[in-house]
Order: C-alpha cells, then structure tokens, then sequence
C-alpha cells in the first residue's frame, strides 16, 4: 500500500458540465471529461503510487505555506502559496459560467489565472493528464501560444500566455507578471486570452452571487447553508438536470475496507431529501431540471419498474468494472467505474421517485405543472410500490448478497400510495383517491404487523429494520419525516431510544452494526447523523438538536463540505466527497434548526 498523502482537504470548482477538485497545494488532482461521469483526466486523487500524474499543479519554490478560500458567495478558488524568501502567487481557479447569445456558456474548460502577488516568485507547473481510467499519457502538439493533447477519444487544448517551452518542460522560471491558462475544447481560442479570462471571471462571479442572492437562508448558518447550496449546483448535469450523489469514485468507506464505489451516477433514493433542501433554498432553476430528470425516468420505466440508480444522461446501464492503472485514494484500490447496484432491486425507490414529482401537481411557481398525463405515467409506478411492498429487497443499504423485506423499503411504497392519494384528491379524482388510500391503509397494517416488535417486561417494542430479523437501522428514524408516524407517538419514541442505544456513537450515527458482505461497518454516515438531528428536532429536543448539528458542522473540511463517511473515534472523512447526502442533511437541518428571521427585525 502506498501513502500519497491524500486526503479530503479539497476545493471543488465547476460549472454544471465538468468539476474540479483542488488540493490544500493548488493541485487539480481530480477532474473528468466531458462530463462527471467521463474519463478521469486528472486522476491523481486515485493514483497512489503515481501522485505526480494526473495532476495539474503549480510548484513555487521554496513554498512553506498554502491558504485557501473561496471568493464570496460563489465556487471561484483563491490559493495562495509563499515561499521562505516571502515571495508569492495567488492561483484563481473557476470553470466558466454565465449567459452569453441566450444561453448558458458552460464549456467543459478548467481556467487558472497566476498573480504574482509579493516578490519574485519562482515556478514550475506540472501539467500532466492521462486518460483511459489512467492507463495512457496522451501525444501533444503545440504552437507558440497553445499545447493540444490527445485524450483518447477526447482532445483538449491549453491556450496560454505562459511560455509554452517552460510548461513542456517542466521548468522552474521567474513569474514576473500575471499569467493565465484556459484548458478546453480543441479549437482556437479567439481574442486576447488575458482579457477575454478575466472577462469570463468577472462575469463567472457575478453569475453566482446573483444566483446565491436569489436563495432562501435560514438566519443562522448562512455561510454554511450557501455554500452546501452552491455544491449541490455544482452535483447537477444541467444539461438533463440529473444530481450525482458524489463528483468522486473509489473513495473508500473505512481504510483498507475494499468498500469503494462510483458515485457519480444518479441515486433515486437520494431524489426525495435533494427535493426538500431545493425547496428550502427556493432553488428552482435547480429543482425544474431534476423534477425533469425525474419525470423523464419515470416515462422511460418499462411497467413502472425503478432501478435504483441511472446515469446522469437516464442511462440504465451502468457496468461496473476495475481500472487497473489506478491504485486508489491512498493505494487503497480498487478504484471501480460504473456500479453494479443498478441491478439491484431496491423497492424504496417506488416512493423515492413519487414523493419528489408529486411537488409538481401543487407548486404553481413551477414553468411547466403537471398534468393527468403525468398522474397516469406515475400510477404505474404505484402499482408497482404496492406490488412490492412486502417483498425482499436488498434496501436502501444496497446488500450485496443477502435480500429481506425491509422496512424502509415498505414504508416508502406507503408513502408512494399516499401521495398518490393526495395527487388524485388534488386532480378530483375521488374514485382514485379512494383506491390509493385502502392500498396506504393495507401497506400500513402490513407493516405494523410484521415490523414491529412488541412490548415485553424487559424493553419497550420497536420497529425493526426488517419483517425477518430483529435488527435495528438508522433508516427507521425517517418514519417520522415520511409522515409515517407522527411526533407524540409512543412507538416512535421507544423506537428512537433503541436506535440510538444500538447505532449511535457519541456524535454519530452508525447505518447499521450487523455485519454485512463487506464485514461490520467501521465508520459512521454522515447522513445518519442528520436523519437522527431531524427527528429530535420533530421531537421537540431542540436543544439536544442543535448541539449535535454544530458538532457536525465542526467535522466539515475547510472548503465547508463532507464526504459520505466518517470515523467516529478520529473525526477523519472518508468516502466520496462532496457527498449530496452531506449536503442536503446541512441545508435541511440548518433550515429546520435556525431561529426565524422575525426574532431580528
């Protein structure tokens, strides 16, 4: 096992087509092309043994120190590096995104600006890709101004007014005046480059401090929230308005623990708490194009039938395969592309998917409503929620080798003739919404029947985490969020308190401790955590709530965000990065925690 150095410490830039990671060295050590889920050009997150490829980086000589932060309000990334001599440069990285002729401008470019900000600094850049997951050095060609390297099927061009040979070579020079880089597409860069850069940077910033303006924050926690916020934009492939779970693949859940997987792919079950913290944030250019996402998912669905996860372009098929020339985060391979989990079955996201699309039916600030054209597509679905409701699955966990009825499962086919319910009363369909109450009121007695555990001398009853086994997970805690139960109900509440004795662990949530194909977890989801502040907060223990959120929002990198996991002995994050679960559980705790604006005025 080889030690890079890596870790979570980055700084993710993008524009809605392609995304970036930073590290705490100015390092672009993560980046795909032509889109999130595309070839890892710049892989040197996950190229343990080779560090030194896959990368873009700008070396100052002499360095002792790096800080970073984000410009206000937007994804614009300012490093500064100073050497022992005190000289310095502070590097500007952003992907470009504004309106320009009618339409959004979102190229798949990385654009960097070098300012020399205090002596004279000296500097080598590393411009290294690779590509085919790692395996190959692309061939170059270059002119006076522009380096052209062949990326497989993909060619991207470096224009620059930096001297072309020193970037080929690798060679330490005098930065004596700003310098700026734009790698894009294949063709000719038309105007003066520094010009038309700091053109695309200005308008760039100015697009997202408008779009950030438009939000809806809670009083406390601004900074936290926008910047979760600007992420989740980020998460989004707006050109189909998909939301990836993760920019990252191959970050293991725990050390060593083989429990890598590609998360930049879209997770319906990620569909219902995405939709809520858009919600919250009044982000509707987002939530349009997901709800889009969504309604195209569900016209696609052969029979109503949901796999769990899709492509960000509605893909179904996702083969998942190693790539062999990346040795992983840390050496800690192996470093998957495409998941094997679209095969499985997963019976939540019956509800996952019909909980989001049926904002659609009632949120008339909504462009385009929808209609009883869209009630029939989604009566498929719930015909086949309520086919599903009491069959094994492999649930929300996504069990590899093992299948149980579970309950997280079964109480999202409920949700999913509930709201079918209310979508039918909404369109006066009385003879629909009755049908789709007696199916609610049958999946519920189902459920009280042979999920929960009943009183003994010893203990009070309980739901459990399936119809078989006596087990607890965290997923339970969310039977108070989906409107399964209600706040004073005594089942909850003994149900909480079991959850928490088994699963919680000082400030964290485990997903389960039974042992499962990958042995017992090891480190806690951050998720989890979330779902237990948002039932304690609906419980009425406020302060018990808020206390536990700021003790998450202590763990978060200094770039603001989380990853999937972490350990919950050390604080360390492990797990893809940035993690949309991570995100929304910030915006829909801050929102539901906060004081109200009116305690101000």
């Amino acid at each position: 096992m080889s030690d890079s150095g890596a870790n979570l410490e980055l700084w993710p830039v993008g524009n809605c087509q392609v995304s970036g990671m930073i590290d705490e060295r100015a390092g672009l050590v993560w980046g795909c092309i032509p889109r999130v889920d595309g070839d890892p050009v710049f892989c040197a997150l996950l190229h343990g043994d080779r560090p030194d490829q896959g990368v873009w980086r700008f070396e100052l000589e002499g360095q002792v120190r790096a800080s970073q932060s984000y410009e206000r309000n937007t994804p614009i990334l300012v490093t500064r590096l100073e050497a022992a001599d005190g000289s310095a440069v502070e590097i500007t990285d952003f992907c470009p995104r504004f309106e320009r002729s009618g339409r959004m401008y979102r190229p798949v470019a990385f654009t960097r600006i070098v300012r020399p900000v205090a002596g004279v600094p000296r500097l080598k850049i590393k411009l290294a890709p690779l590509h085919s997951h790692g395996s190959a050095e692309p061939r170059t060609t270059n002119g006076s101004n522009h380096i052209r390297y062949l990326l497989g099927d993909e060619a991207m061009r470096l224009s620059t007014d930096a001297p072309i040979g020193y970037v080929l070579a690798g060679k330490t020079y005098r930065v004596e005046s700003d310098q700026h880089f734009f790698l894009g597409p294949d063709e000719p860069f038309v105007g003066n480059l520094r010009a038309e850069l700091r053109n695309m940077e200005e308008l760039t910033r100015k697009y997202w401090r408008l779009w950030v303006r438009g939000l809806a924050t809670p009083l406390e926690w601004q900074d936290e929230v926008i910047r979760c916020a600007i992420t989740l934009k980020l998460c989004q492939h707006e050109e189909t308005g998909a939301i990836v779970a993760a920019l990252t693949t191959s970050i293991p859940e725990a050390p060593g623990s083989q429990r890598n997987w590609d998360y930049r792919f879209c997770w319906i079950r990620d569909s219902y708490y995405t939709v809520q913290a858009l919600n919250r944030l009044g982000a509707l250019d987002v939530l349009e194009k997901y709800l889009g996402y969504l309604r195209n998912i569900v016209d696609d669905a052969q029979g109503g039938r949901i796999q769990p996860l899709y492509s960000v372009m509605g893909a179904a098929e996702l083969t998942e395969s190693i790539a062999p020339d990346l040795s992983g985060y840390r050496g800690m391979g192996p470093v998957r592309i495409g998941n094997a989990a679209f095969r499985q079955v997963q019976h939540d996201c019956y509800g996952q998917i019909v909980l989001p699309t049926v904002q659609a039916f009632f949120d008339r600030r909504l462009l385009r409503m929808a209609d009883e054209r869209d009630f029939a597509r989604l009566e498929q679905v719930g015909e086949m929620a309520w086919r599903m409701h009491d069959q094994p699955d492999a649930g929300l966990w996504e069990f590899r080798t093992r299948e149980e009825v579970h309950t997280y499962s079964a109480v999202m086919c409920w949700a999913a003739c509930d709201r079918l319910r209310n979508v039918a009363e909404r369109l006066g369909k009385p003879d629909r919404a009755g049908f789709w109450h007696d199916r609610a009121d049958a999946v519920r007695a189902r459920i009280d029947r042979d999920a929960w555990v009943p009183d003994t001398d010893e203990r009070d009853g309980f739901y459990k985490a399936s119809f078989e086994s006596e087990y607890l997970d965290a997923s339970l805690l969310q039977m108070l969020e989906l409107r399964f139960l209600e706040p004073d109900d005594p089942r909850f509440a003994s149900t909480i308190d079991a959850v928490e004795r088994d699963l919680r662990r000082g400030e964290h949530m485990l997903r389960y401790q039974k042992e499962d194909d990958f042995g017992p977890p090891e480190t806690a989801f951050n998720i989890c955590t979330f779902w237990l502040i948002d039932a304690l907060a609906r419980m009425g223990r406020h302060q018990e709530a808020r206390e536990l959120f700021v003790a998450m929002l202590g763990h978060r990198t200094r770039s603001g965000l989380l990853s999937e996991d972490m350990d919950f002995v050390t604080g360390e994050l492990w797990g893809n990065f940035p993690q949309t679960y991570s995100l929304v559980g910030v915006i829909n705790c801050a929102g539901l925690l906060s004081k109200n604006w009116n305690t101000v005025r």
